[in-house]
């Protein structure tokens, strides 16, 4: 396979290209197409024909100008037929996908996008620009990602080699030098994750990107467990850190807050049972009491701990501590 080949644009892209030069009435015939697409002859002649046979698009050579030209008017090119809601649903999404920002999705995201809307722009009599002034995304503590790092490991994961890297573990102030078949990439709590298995401590670990450094991908192929799912790995957190507990969480919300926690789904196991004069008991099922203390926390006296007692006992440990922090001040 030559170069040109393998560099040449996909059929939808080529195709869109053709359908701008001649809505503008630009002469194009099959030596400037092969110069601009850069592909031959024989591909030029094939989109054509896709385009009149297949898309029933009107075109036609016309040999006195020695040129392709569309018979009538054409708008819009006719691979995507949306509502305009559709088209504002799109549009939100776009914006949605802000929290891939910094990483190589969001570029190829964006180009993807602009193909689509660009050939739905003459459909299309609103402007986009007004009608989203009204929608907006805010994801507060956004996780800090090195490029080069996720880069090197959404590549690892693809083409299934080791990789080695530097790892900091939360607390401790020097770095460790680690090797891990790299399974899955995920971005949980708006910052990205590796679940990979560590082979020096046998068992699947999760490292959080803004503490890797020095990534090396290996020659060292693995084969991932085909019963592997990130779905099944984090089944047991509520957030990011699961576990090999069985814990039967219980909390009650005070009525004050009690709707805000109605409103969300916080975990795939969770049970609400209404309470007398407008509380919540919220019921949880999970792998680890880390990540779940912390939220609840976070909701200050509005929420108490019925089980389990170790929970109960963190959280009364850390609450009277906090009692004596600011007892100081």
């Amino acid at each position: 396979m030559t170069p040109r080949a393998q560099l040449s644009r996909p059929p939808l892209e080529r195709m869109l290209r053709i359908h701008d030069e001649l809505r503008r009435g630009t002469l194009i015939n099959c030596t400037k197409l092969m110069k601009t697409l850069e592909v031959s002859r024989k591909t030029v002649v094939r989109d054509i024909a896709f385009m009149r046979d297949r898309l029933d698009l009107p075109i036609e050579f016309d040999a006195q100008i020695q040129a392709y030209r569309y018979t009538h008017p054409v708008n819009a090119f006719p691979t995507v037929h949306m509502t305009e809601g559709e088209l504002l649903a799109l549009l939100v999404a776009q914006r949605a996908l802000e929290q891939y920002r910094g990483t190589p999705f969001h570029r190829q995201l964006e180009i993807a996008f602009e193909k689509l809307a660009g050939g739905l722009r003459d459909r299309i009599s609103f402007s986009p620009a007004d009608e989203l002034r009204a929608v907006s995304f805010k994801n507060i503590g956004l996780g800090k990602t090195d490029l080069t790092v996720f880069n090197a490991l959404s590549s690892a994961v693809l083409r299934q080699m080791a990789v080695e890297f530097d790892y900091r573990k939360p607390g401790e102030p020097k770095k460790s030098r680690r090797r891990v078949h790299p399974y899955h990439l995920a971005n949980r709590e708006n910052s990205w994750y590796l679940i990979g298995f560590d082979p020096e401590r046998r068992g699947l670990r999760t490292f959080a990107l803004p503490r890797i450094a020095e990534v090396e991908v290996t020659k060292e192929p693995f084969t991932r467990p085909v019963d592997f799912s990130p779905e099944k790995f984090f089944a047991s957190a509520l957030g990011v850190l699961g576990g090999a507990g069985d814990y039967r969480v219980v909390i009650r919300f005070a009525p004050a807050v009690a709707e805000r926690v109605r409103e969300r789904e916080w975990h795939e196991s969770q049970e609400m049972r209404e309470l007398p004069g407008g509380g919540l008991e919220l019921r949880l099922r999970l792998g680890a009491l880390m990540e779940v203390e912390q939220w609840i926390l976070g909701w200050g006296a509005a929420a108490e701990v019925v089980g389990p007692a170790e929970l109960r006992e963190n959280i009364r440990q850390t609450v009277t501590a906090l009692a004596a922090s600011y007892a100081k001040s």
